[in-house]
């Protein structure tokens, strides 16, 4: 198994590529921005209408206190006529837009910078890699419109595995070049296919374009910080070579590089966004393996 960024930055290290965002990768990230257009990038969390997974259940809003609450003993000094609402929200931390967290994933029970599979504990959670440990962060975006690149109309045939030639191919369609710090975003169009589609034909197949193993590796030798993609996963689905989470071994195990999955590139396309500033900012739920997220693109 490659190793590719174990030790590189200490061997306590928790925060893996985020390290490469220094303060002259940023300002020179800033230079992307040319319209100052902000582009949400994160889908809605609701409990129907978007793409969900049976066993990471359904988010839930619960009304904590409204209006009907005639108790009004509890607001201290209220008057007529005030009140508050509150909610409790109850979902899985790789709910609708989420990103990874270092410690999602493990091979050979081992996670990024040899931290042991065990660290992760069912009631603390994680000792280790951690979701908090990533905090926010800001970089250059690139946006790869693969649906574009292969000609296709609305999304990328589902199961073709995309590789690094064609990431490439991309790029230079595209006239962007791929820079140590980057945010990678891969449109394949199979949110926006989701979206349009009736359930019958939701449920007709499983299968999503995404990156393969030469692709992901292609990412971890440009040293970007992030990958984020359109889709369930990032990676093809079925697997590349029939090699379950292949993609999510070499970038976030071997590399320490984060996924951002879900992600409506929509808009970018529409208006041919090619690059930007992203900002990311997950919760810092300790111990936590993801969250959800809603990050925001700058063209």
């Amino acid at each position: 198994m490659t190793k590719n960024n174990w030790g590189r930055w200490g061997a306590d290290d928790e925060r893996g590529a985020l390290n490469l965002l220094t303060p002259e990768i940023i300002m020179a990230a800033a230079q992307s921005i040319t319209t100052g257009k902000v582009y949400s990038l994160g889908i809605p969390i609701q409990g129907k209408g978007v793409p969900l997974m049976d066993y990471r259940g359904v988010p839930m809003r619960y009304t904590l206190r409204d209006g009907t609450d005639s108790d009004r003993d509890l607001w201290m000094g209220a008057l007529e006529g005030t009140g508050a609402h509150e909610d409790i929200l109850t979902m899985a931390s790789h709910t609708t837009s989420h990103m990874d967290a270092l410690v999602h994933v493990y091979e050979d029970y081992k996670h990024y910078n040899d931290v042991d599979y065990t660290e992760m504990r069912s009631m603390d959670g994680a000792r280790k890699l951690g979701i908090e440990k990533a905090s926010s962060f800001a970089a250059r975006g690139v946006v790869l419109d693969m649906v574009a690149f292969f000609g296709d109309e609305v999304h990328v045939e589902h199961g073709r595995i995309i590789t690094g030639a064609d990431l490439q191919g991309a790029a230079d369609a595209q006239g962007v070049e791929i820079r140590t710090g980057d945010v990678v975003l891969i449109r394949t169009g199979y949110l926006d296919w989701w979206l349009a589609a009736d359930q019958a034909t939701r449920d007709s197949t499983w299968f999503q374009a995404g990156i393969g193993a030469d692709a992901a590796q292609w990412l971890a030798d440009h040293d970007v910080v992030a990958v984020g993609s359109d889709n369930a996963a990032i990676e093809s689905i079925p697997f590349d070579e029939n090699h379950f989470l292949i993609a999510h071994k070499i970038l976030l195990v071997r590399s320490g590089i984060y996924m951002l999955e879900y992600l409506d590139l929509s808009a970018l396309a529409a208006d041919g966004v090619h690059e930007g500033i992203i900002a990311v900012a997950p919760l810092k739920v300790t111990g936590a393996t993801g969250s959800p997220i809603n990050p925001v693109f700058i063209a």
